[in-house]
């Protein structure tokens, strides 16, 4: 999409309305029954699905993960690093590792347009995400959630942030606000451009409050987390405006090299 018509396009502005979204989904998954639908992953017959079960099982999980940075730990434990030098988000729950195939899938959404895999993106990352709030206690749970924001110049390059478009689908299934009180207003190179000890140093002051979140519970969504530096310092700047916690949820976590 090429989104030179930002008013009817940019997913900046205002969502389309309730009844015409679910009009929306209706069509797609009529589309979906109707037409044959094949395995995005090895073309098999999938009944509509995206992914078929077995290319579906086979997708690389983290089994035991750090609870606040999501990386491999043992037993499930809070990792050396976070303990040592703890981020200022305060969870984060990733529902695969970033390995083939989840990266090939990704990208095919990000810089392919595939925007059909967002459903499978969304879907995959509510479900991880509801397991993952039924261990913990009510008080601790998120109230909203926050897409991480991209440029309007990028954004209007794209076509679409896959940051919302995922987050659109895990708020509608888990029933939670998505919000929009963050803008980026940094235009630094990509952070895939550069080497992981300068991400850090790229996305300082990169975002910018301009909604009221204090006292909130917020869940920041990304497709992927790499190296956590976007991530961190969209979480600081929330929790400098007053926001009580924050955690990140995302599809997919950059494993150590």
């Amino acid at each position: 999409m090429s989104n030179t018509d930002a008013a009817a396009f940019d997913c900046l502005t205002r969502r389309a309305t309730r009844p015409a979204a679910i009009t929306a989904r209706w069509v797609t998954r009529l589309a979906r029954l109707a037409l044959p639908q094949c395995c995005e992953l090895c073309v098999a017959h999938t009944h509509g699905a995206l992914l078929c079960e077995d290319c579906s099982a086979d997708l690389p999980r983290i089994f035991a993960a750090c609870p606040v940075c999501a990386l491999p730990s043992s037993v499930g434990a809070v990792c050396g690093a976070c303990l040592d030098d703890p981020p200022p988000y305060a969870a984060t729950v990733a529902a695969l590792a970033y390995t083939f195939p989840t990266d090939r899938l990704l990208h095919r959404i990000k810089y392919g347009g595939r925007l059909a895999l967002v459903d499978w993106a969304g879907s995959l990352l509510a479900t991880t995400v509801r397991s993952a709030l039924a261990l913990r206690v009510p008080e601790n749970l998120p109230e909203r959630i926050v897409a991480l924001p991209l440029t309007k110049g990028r954004q209007r390059e794209r076509g679409f942030n896959q940051a919302r478009e995922i987050a659109v689908r895990v708020a509608q299934t888990i029933a939670l606000p998505l919000t929009s009180p963050l803008v980026r207003i940094s235009t630094g190179p990509p952070q895939t451009a550069l080497p992981w000890a300068e991400r850090q140093r790229n996305v300082r002051g990169a975002f910018l409050v301009c909604g009221d979140v204090r006292g909130a519970r917020i869940a920041l969504v990304d497709d992927v987390m790499t190296t956590g530096a976007t991530l961190a310092e969209a979480a600081r700047t929330l929790v400098q405006a007053g926001a009580v916690a924050v955690e990140c949820w995302v599809v997919a976590r950059t494993l150590p090299p």
